[in-house]
């Protein structure tokens, strides 16, 4: 086959793309960038012919017959859908097919990046007979891990009439130890239905030439891994790896993150179950805070570096006054604070809910950490949730004991906090007196339903969405791409090179639309900082709560 005069056509332009000889070593992997005319950029994936030359191509269709006359064992029935097939051609995606990273543009700007379209392939590069896959699981939990491994092995089997399916167990340290199990229709037939995942998973354990060493050793061809962002850099090792080999495998990612952290693509599978789930809890707290004088719920929920659950939990449950997401920051006490804040809410309404992603107000979270006792309670340090509710408490307790000390006497004060409320009840008319001051005693509920969560099953929406990333990827591996992870961009799935998942991480804007329909909802302040509110002339009132 003489490729010398090779070329790739993208819409109206395109650029030389020459084969490198046969003998030629194979250089280190640089990002596949395609330009053509009007500004047109494509960020391509790896192929297996760019660094094995002589591959030979067989039609899909061929294949697609030979798998249905092995099913049917009648070459009749298996011609009768193989020409409905040709007859609808809209089932192939053409290889110059592309996605568009923005669908919003400015007149005479230019078309923008772009991204190869997922989906079926007229010509492939694996015989049915040769491939062995294997998936593999790493990370945390999430829903929809199992609807994808399922999808895989009937995606492999039912399309293309692959049978040799391995299940790594254990995250990458299954390829050290040889932990497997054979995947068929059978065996993963209910396995959706289920939470987690049947492989298990596990962090770290990543070694890419020990691995590849082993991928090589079993004789596989297809790798899916299912992750996140640590796990796809694992992916990106593993294809350069392999292609420093010189091995004819394809490696599939499949973006795995509860966090919704993933960047490029319009979402993580998983994420709206999660959000659905958490609406829960927070429904939970709201219930309990309604249910009590002066009633405060805390819901930590999922998100480090990306505040994506919690903002669309809150906005979808309606009932949060206060979401705290790592984007956005805050302060605590001072006017315009935090505190400040709730006690107005309790005044108006009797009930705060508060939700926290987990990495929000990390700078104040690790100051306090400095100094607590772990051997007292590490939960402080360590739970951001657990330390929002302990400042809660302690700073309206100080308040409380403020005002207490003004109008008992002095020696009472060595007494615990617990007997001070106790005779001040019998004293005074605690509540009248707290609505005149400001002050106000409160009974907190904190939830966390962090590991909940992550072990459910998908609900209906992400089951179709595990579904059609599952085929993608299969789709996209005998096609002979590698390299790659495949995700929806504005609505349309694309398969999108593992550099441009290792970039950067997905964060809220709060300068977005998306934000500011929360802060409508929840009619939150912006909590500027101290010194951006103090020296105004605004006298401002605090408030305590115990």
């Amino acid at each position: 086959m003489d490729h010398s005069n090779h070329k790739l056509m993208f819409c109206n332009g395109f650029v030389e793309a020459p084969w490198p000889s046969d003998t030629a070593p194979v250089a280190e992997f640089e990002p596949k960038i395609v330009y053509g005319d009007d500004g047109f950029v494509l960020e391509d994936v790896p192929h297996v012919t760019d660094y094995l030359h002589e591959l030979p191509v067989r039609s899909y269709l061929s294949v697609y017959l030979c798998v249905l006359t092995h099913f049917f064992l009648d070459e009749i029935y298996a011609e009768c859908h193989q020409k409905r097939l040709i007859v609808n051609r809209q089932y192939f995606v053409r290889d110059d097919d592309a996605v568009a990273k923005k669908v919003i543009v400015h007149n005479g700007s230019p078309r923008g990046t772009h991204f190869r379209r997922a989906g079926p392939r007229q010509r492939v590069y694996f015989e049915s007979e040769e491939v062995k896959a294997c998936i593999v699981t790493c990370g945390s939990l999430c829903p929809g891990i199992n609807t994808v491994i399922r999808e895989i092995v009937c995606g492999l089997y039912n399309m293309y009439g692959v049978k040799r399916v391995l299940g790594i167990h254990g995250g990458y340290k299954g390829f050290h130890s040889r932990n497997t199990i054979s995947l068929t229709p059978k065996v993963v037939n209910d396995i959706h239905k289920r939470g987690g995942t049947v492989l298990e998973t596990s962090r770290g354990g990543h070694n890419a030439r020990r691995i590849v060493d082993s991928i090589q050793d079993r004789g596989i061809n297809q790798v899916y891994i299912i992750g996140g962002d640590e796990t796809h850099k694992g992916a990106s090792e593993i294809f350069q790896e392999i292609r420093r080999r010189g091995l004819k495998v394809s490696v599939a990612g499949i973006p795995r993150s509860l966090d919704n952290d993933i960047p490029v693509i319009d979402r993580s599978f998983g994420f709206d179950t999660a959000v659905e789930e958490a609406q829960r809890a927070i429904n939970s707290a709201h219930a309990e805070a309604e249910s009590s004088v002066n009633g405060i719920g805390v819901v930590k929920l999922m998100g480090r570096q990306s505040g994506f659950i919690a903002m669309y939990a809150s906005l979808a449950s309606r009932d949060v006054d206060c979401c705290l997401i790592p984007e956005s920051p805050f302060y605590l006490e001072g006017p315009g604070g935090l505190f400040e804040y709730i006690g107005k809410q309790l005044i108006e309404n009797g009930h705060v809910v508060i939700v926290i992603a987990e990495g929000a107000g990390r700078e104040l979270h690790c100051k306090d950490a400095q100094f607590v006792n772990r051997q007292v309670d590490s939960r402080i340090s360590e739970d951001v949730g657990f330390w929002m509710s302990a400042k809660i408490k302690v700073y309206f307790m100080m308040q409380i004991l403020i005002c207490m000390h003004s109008l008992m006497h002095p020696d009472y004060l060595v007494i615990c906090c617990v007997t001070f409320v106790y005779l001040f009840q019998k004293t005074f008319n605690q509540r009248d007196y707290f609505n005149r001051q400001n002050k106000m005693g409160i009974s907190l509920k904190y939830i966390d339903p962090t590991y909940m969560i992550g072990a459910i099953p998908c609900n209906a929406a992400d089951s179709v969405y595990c579904t059609l990333l599952a085929h993608n990827a299969v789709h996209g591996a005998m096609a002979g791409y590698t390299g790659f992870t495949v995700g929806p961009v504005n609505g349309r799935h694309a398969y999108i090179p593992l550099n441009r998942i290792l970039e950067k991480q997905n964060k809220v804007v709060i300068m977005d639309k998306m934000w500011a329909r929360l802060v409508s909802s929840t009619n939150q302040p912006s909590f500027l900082w101290p010194e951006d509110v103090v020296g105004k002339g605004n006298e401002k009132t605090t408030y305590s709560v115990v």
